[in-house]
């Protein structure tokens, strides 16, 4: 302990005439106390300004809680844009080899075995098969059907009656010359989108400029596309009616600067003024 408590003076001199200035009585623990206190403060002063300045984006390996938030749904995004293209990718191959011939109709593939149609003895076929495919060629209810027309009665779009998708007010008009192809209809928030018409759903996917988009494809070579929903609520191949709900109102994808309805018409593959024929407000 006495090494510890021997005490030291500290003097300070004049160098010229040897002046006494000042002098410190010290020891060796208060000098250690001494250094301790002042590394403290200087590690809770470099902590403080940290935690509460803009210093800590710059150390390595530490983001902002906005940033990694951005980059999870740029992640999510990214996962839907990859498996809406190999979809599509797997379709657009599958349309190929169907127009190509390069898929062998004439076996059918099962779980147990491969089954050559040309070996079918068509005579061993029970009775009660032959009447079961005798009915099943002669039903219609298996042909798609709209509004209880078959499809391709009606040929002019002027012929049709649309249920208005929502109800609010338009805030840009169709305007092919700008390639703005459909009608903006801004309502309030959480507001329900409806189907225009009966149809199949063919599109309910997110895309990175329209956000979340469904389509729906109806009789006539009409199609319909809802673009910028927060929700979709219908998948492809579900079967709507005019006036279901198939969605709600959102700002989603780039193309946006706020909660609206972005909606196109379009009648063989020609994109035509929805404002002509649906009353929005």
């Amino acid at each position: 302990m006495d090494y510890l408590t021997s005490r030291y003076r500290l003097v300070v001199m004049n160098d010229d005439n040897f002046e006494e200035q000042a002098s410190f009585k010290l020891s060796r623990i208060n000098l250690y106390l001494l250094i301790s206190v002042v590394l403290v403060a200087l590690n809770i002063i470099i902590v403080t300004l940290i935690v509460v300045t803009p210093l800590k984006e710059y150390i390595p390996g530490y983001a902002d809680v906005n940033m990694r938030r951005d980059i999870t749904l740029l992640k999510l995004k990214v996962d839907s844009m990859h498996t809406e293209l190999v979809q599509k990718d797997l379709f657009v191959e599958n349309i190929r080899n169907i127009i190509q011939g390069n898929i062998d109709t004439s076996r059918v593939d099962t779980k147990t075995e491969t089954i050559n149609l040309e070996d079918l003895d068509i005579e061993e076929i029970s009775y009660e098969d032959s009447m079961l495919r005798a009915e099943m060629e002669s039903e219609d209810n298996y042909r798609l059907m709209f509004s209880g027309t078959a499809t391709g009665a009606k040929q002019s779009i002027e012929d049709y009656h649309f249920f208005p998708p929502i109800k609010g007010f338009v805030t840009s008009d169709f305007n092919k010359a700008k390639a703005h192809y459909g009608i903006d209809v801004v309502a309030p928030e959480n507001e329900s989108i409806k189907a225009t018409m009966d149809g199949v759903i063919i599109q309910s996917s997110w895309t990175l400029d329209s956000g979340y988009v469904i389509g729906i494809q109806h009789e006539s070579n009409l199609v319909s596309f809802y673009k910028h929903n927060s929700v979709l609520l219908k998948k492809v191949g579900s079967f709507v009616q005019a006036g279901d709900v198939i969605a709600i109102i959102g700002s989603s994808g780039e193309l946006t600067t706020g909660p609206h309805l972005h909606f196109e018409l379009w009648h063989n593959g020609i994109p035509v003024n929805p404002g002509q024929y649906v009353a929005f407000n």
